[in-house]
């Protein structure tokens, strides 16, 4: 019987054995090999991620750098009712446009719709990201050249903001703040800033012009003018070009019937009028309930001036056109005319075609009876004014979009 076996003390040759023309080298000489190439594999995976982290790693795009005659635009809030209007014009005025949006209140759907309709690269681009996040708002700035901020991006419910003021604070006033700070660290020098009138709170004079004291009597108003007073602090010691635009009771949607207002369905408690009309006439509700009937106006209900959002998108446009290094402007954006709850909602059957049930109550916590417009300094100014008046005709196009969207814009997520 043949023994292949090696004894214990006989010593292991220290070589390779040739077999069939192949060397299999010594376990001990390939493991140290392969150990050296695992450290060298993980340094170089090290290497790459902190060279990713670098802004200069990625590839430049158009968004990442200036370019002569082209204005890029950061709208901050964009997938939103109003931002997202706004974004539409800017890209058909051949701005560049990045949006940045949590979707908290915006819509993926109006995002993918804006780049369906401008495809073409360097033209629009999208960002998820969180205001209240500072270094994501730092990152953005860093990795993108800015030329100007239209900063849409809030909260913006009145009965809402009574019941959640520190969000309505943190929403607002904080992330203005952020934005601001990121502008000035980045050198960006343009800002164009979407306020309210809610700032005036319940003035004893109509109609309202920009000298009217601002007394806000609710969170919603009160976060808004200290985010104004926060920017035109700053602007004193800076050569920022601001525009602050104080608008009032928005409607309508585009013309063309490609965007709409899609607002999230447990907002509708404290959503727009229009949005309640609509519901009512889809019959996702049972009617329209009208808060307050016994304020000191013609009617008993409250009077509002309605900006088509057509119209207010337009006036962005002109005070960005308008906007001067060091000095700061102040427009209300109205159609200079009230219009009360009830004839709104007569409005709103006409245009709907609907027999909207309509169910009178107490008052709203932070309402205010009469508010609109003198509209004389930005028509002075700026050269603008309301084009799109007909109030029956603005709900009659918003309605053509409800009725061919009755899921809105559908669901959202995060990807893009």
């Amino acid at each position: 019987m043949l023994n292949f076996s090696r004894s214990r003390n006989q010593p292991r040759p220290n070589r390779s054995h040739p077999l069939g023309g192949m060397d299999y080298a010594d376990p001990k000489k390939k493991s140290g090999v392969v150990g050296k190439i695992l450290l060298a594999a993980g340094l170089t995976a090290l290497c790459i991620l902190m060279l990713k982290q670098s802004p200069s790693f990625n590839t430049p795009t158009a968004f990442s750098r200036h370019e002569e005659g082209v204005t890029h635009v950061l709208v901050t809030g964009g997938a939103g009712y109003i931002g997202s209007h706004a974004a539409l014009r800017l890209l058909k005025d051949n701005y560049r446009v990045t949006i940045v949006d949590n979707l908290s209140r915006g819509n993926l759907g109006a995002v993918k719709v804006l780049r369906g309709l401008f495809p073409e690269p360097g033209r629009l681009q999208f960002i998820y990201a969180d205001l209240g996040d500072s270094k994501a708002v730092q990152k953005i700035f860093s990795e993108n050249a800015f030329d100007a901020v239209m900063h849409f991006a809030a909260v913006a419910y009145v009965g809402e903001s009574t019941l959640y003021p520190l969000k309505y604070y943190h929403n607002i006033t904080s992330n203005t703040l952020g934005v601001l700070e990121a502008m000035a660290a980045h050198n960006v020098n343009t800002l164009i800033y979407s306020s309210t009138c809610a700032t005036y709170g319940e003035p004893e004079k109509m109609p309202i012009t920009e000298e009217t004291p601002q007394l806000p009597i609710n969170p919603y108003g009160k976060a808004k003018k200290m985010a104004e007073d926060i920017i035109l602090d700053f602007h004193k010691n800076s050569d920022m070009a601001v525009m602050i635009l104080r608008y009032f009771n928005v409607i309508g949607s585009d013309p063309e019937g490609r965007l709409g207002e899609a607002p999230r369905p447990e907002l509708r408690e404290h959503g727009r009028i229009s949005g309640a009309c609509f519901d009512a006439a889809h019959g996702i509700t049972n009617g329209l309930m009208v808060r307050g009937t016994d304020y000191k106006t013609p009617d008993g209900t409250c009077i509002r001036d309605y900006i088509d959002v057509t119209d207010l998108v337009d006036a962005h446009v002109k005070a960005l056109n308008k906007a001067k290094p060091g000095h700061v402007g102040i427009y209300n954006v109205g159609t200079g005319k009230g219009r009360s709850v009830k004839e709104f909602v007569e409005a709103c059957k006409k245009a709907t075609g609907a027999p909207i049930k309509v169910e009178f109550l107490p008052r709203r916590p932070g309402d205010y009876a009469e508010v609109f417009s003198d509209r004389s300094k930005i028509l002075r100014e700026l050269n603008w004014s309301a084009q799109y008046t007909d109030l029956e005709k603005s709900l009659r196009v918003a309605w053509r979009w409800q009725k061919s969207h009755p899921n809105g814009y559908g669901s959202s997520t995060a990807s893009i």
